[in-house]
Order: C-alpha cells, then sequence, then structure tokens
C-alpha cells in the first residue's frame, strides 16, 4: 500500500508518495505531470524489496512552486533538503525526461549522496529535435467560458503522444497539467535550457540508461549511452512515454534489477 506525505523543502511543501521498505529509491517525473506517474510501478517496486520514494517537483503536483521558475540545477540542489529530511545518506535515484535531466545533475554534483542511477530518457537532444519538442509547449492554459481551454489541452497530450494507446492515462496526464495551467511549462523550459552533455561526462556512480524502442527519446538515450562504455542500456520493446501505465511491472523489473547491483 503506497503512503502519501509532505516535507519542509527549499521552496516550502514537497509532497510525495512512497511504498515498501528496503533500500531507497528516489524517482524524479517527466514534465509536466507529478509523483502520480509512478503509481502503477509503485505496488511491484515494493514487492521487489525496494522502498520507493516519488516526488512532486516543486511547482507541479502537491508540491509548493518556487517564486520564479527554476533551473534544472536549482531543482537538483533542492533534493538536498528532502533527502536530509527523509533522513537518507544515500539513495538510489531514477529520472524520467525531465527528472532524468535533473538527475544526471544532482549526480554530476554530489555523487556522495547516490548508490544507483537510472536516466529514464535521456534529454540529450539535437538542435532539430529542440526545435521539435519547442513546438509542444504552449501558452498558460487561461479558464475560458466555452471549456476551450480544456479542447487545447487535450489535443495537445494527444499530439505529443504518437502511439498512445492507453486512453486512461491519457485522461490522468492531462488532468495533472490541468492542476497547475499557470506553470505546467516550467519545466519543459528548464529542460530546453539545461545543457546535459556536460553532466553526462560528469557523473561517477554506476548508471543505467532506461528506455523503450516506441518512445520520443528513444534516441536520444541510445545516444547517450553511447557517450559512456561504461553505463549499462537497456529497452523495453515499444510503449510511449507513458510506459509506467502501459508496462508497469516489466519496467519495474528492470528498475529493480539495477537496483539490486548495488546498495545505497
Amino acid at each position: 500500500m503506497s503512503r502519501r506525505f509532505y516535507l519542509d523543502g527549499r521552496w516550502g511543501q514537497v509532497h510525495g508518495i512512497e511504498a515498501g521498505s528496503g533500500p531507497a529509491l528516489l524517482l524524479l517525473h517527466q514534465s509536466p505531470l507529478a509523483a502520480s506517474m509512478f503509481e502503477p510501478a509503485l505496488p511491484h517496486l515494493a514487492a521487489a524489496g525496494l522502498r520507493a520514494i516519488a516526488l512532486d517537483t516543486p511547482g507541479f503536483g502537491g508540491s509548493d512552486a518556487p517564486p520564479a521558475p527554476a533551473s534544472i540545477i536549482e531543482h537538483a540542489e533542492a533534493l538536498l533538503p528532502v533527502l536530509d529530511a527523509l533522513e537518507l545518506e544515500s539513495v538510489h535515484l531514477l529520472g524520467h525526461h525531465t527528472g532524468a535531466a535533473i538527475a544526471a545533475a544532482f549526480a554530476a554534483r554530489w555523487p556522495e549522496r547516490l548508490g544507483q542511477l537510472i536516466l529514464n530518457g535521456v534529454p540529450l537532444l539535437s538542435t532539430e529535435e529542440r526545435a521539435h519538442f519547442a513546438t509542444f509547449r504552449f501558452d498558460p492554459l487561461e479558464p475560458r467560458a466555452d471549456g476551450s481551454h480544456l479542447i487545447a489541452a487535450w489535443e495537445q497530450r494527444l499530439r505529443s503522444s504518437p502511439g498512445w494507446s492507453d486512453i486512461r492515462a491519457m485522461h490522468k496526464h492531462v488532468v495533472t497539467m490541468l492542476a497547475n495551467p499557470e506553470r505546467y511549462f516550467w519545466g519543459f523550459e528548464a529542460a530546453f535550457a539545461y545543457d546535459i552533455a556536460p553532466d553526462l561526462a560528469r557523473i561517477s556512480v554506476p548508471t543505467m540508461v532506461l528506455t523503450n524502442t516506441g518512445e520520443d527519446l528513444y534516441a536520444a538515450s541510445v545516444r547517450a549511452a553511447a557517450l559512456r562504455p561504461d553505463w549499462a542500456l537497456a529497452a523495453l520493446e515499444g510503449g510511449t512515454h507513458d510506459i509506467v501505465d502501459e508496462q508497469p511491472e516489466e519496467w519495474a523489473q528492470m528498475v529493480a534489477r539495477f537496483c539490486s547491483s548495488g546498495d545505497a
């Protein structure tokens, strides 16, 4: 059974969900979602003997927002008081998409606080990829009397999720985005402004790049793994960037298997 909690962070309260006991695994979500994206996998991670802790990035979900959009490095630094509040000297860390950027920035600067690192969908983007993903960002979703802002959010999510197959996941994630209509795009802007390549080169902890062949960062993830022959690379077949909803048990098995190769 999962448990919800709040703790004091850099910019106010941070909301999280955890399940299980054992070595701790901190989970950082993609933009513009929240810790709830990991809920389908939490029971499987717990069953594998992990204490899985999913956080809402500040400004998303139930976590208080910073006073202004924060950089990826600032978000990484903001994990330090979270780890202290959780009384975790060392933790396994997994980040998905924007969460992977935050995880990479953290690992490059505070390796002594980490066991294993998993980068799930690495935003090592080419110029063409940056231009492509930038088209998915749209202005704050100001409520309109005719509800057209709701249709705009739905259509945007459909367009940015080629190959989608899980209608309930689509609904859940659009609702999550709409919960923060004035700042849902902050994570995208932070990720696009962050050059992940130098930090990938600096990472010294055991690392796995996790991806799936149908996700939009598959090519970028393979490219990132090729930069570091000392890293593991694992890929699930098919799916989209909603792989945790689509293949939760298989995803959790890959994560748990890598975490079990080192103790946090």
